[in-house]
């Protein structure tokens, strides 16, 4: 099951992997984000089930406190619909500062949203390098 945040609420926090770590103490007001993207990687629908079977199957894998930490994986967007994790969030890598409409490529926070999705990256290095995003765009 997803976290309880809100699209709109994270579109103006942006998440960094550069972004420096956060103490854990028991007077901190926000809960600790680790953070999995997967860029384009699996290329596969097989290659991400055996992936997340191995996970699922490995007894050496960490565990961790959701009370404490959320966990989250951004996999490519082809695969949203697709990955159901346990124990581990899963969002998108963009999301649209526009709502519906003729944005071809984009995926609008109402689409999600429907996925069932309460996470996604925004202000990501790529995004800002390659596509000339701002901490304007970010913001909207």
């Amino acid at each position: 099951e997803c976290g309880s945040r809100s699209i709109s609420s994270l579109r103006t926090h942006g998440f960094s992997p550069h972004s420096a770590p956060l103490p854990v103490d028991s007077t901190m007001s926000r809960t600790p984000i680790v953070g999995g993207n997967w860029k384009c990687n699996p290329a596969t629908q097989k290659d991400v089930r055996a992936l997340l079977n191995a996970w699922a199957q490995d007894d050496n894998k960490s565990s961790w406190d959701a009370e404490k930490v959320d966990v989250v994986v951004f996999p490519p967007a082809f695969l949203l619909s697709e990955i159901k994790s346990e124990g581990m969030a899963i969002g998108a890598q963009n999301v649209s500062k526009t709502g519906p409409g003729a944005f071809t490529g984009e995926w609008t926070a109402e689409s999600i949203v429907d996925l069932g999705l309460s996470w996604t990256l925004v202000g990501h290095s790529e995004r800002r390098s390659k596509y000339g995003e701002t901490d304007e765009d970010t913001a909207e």
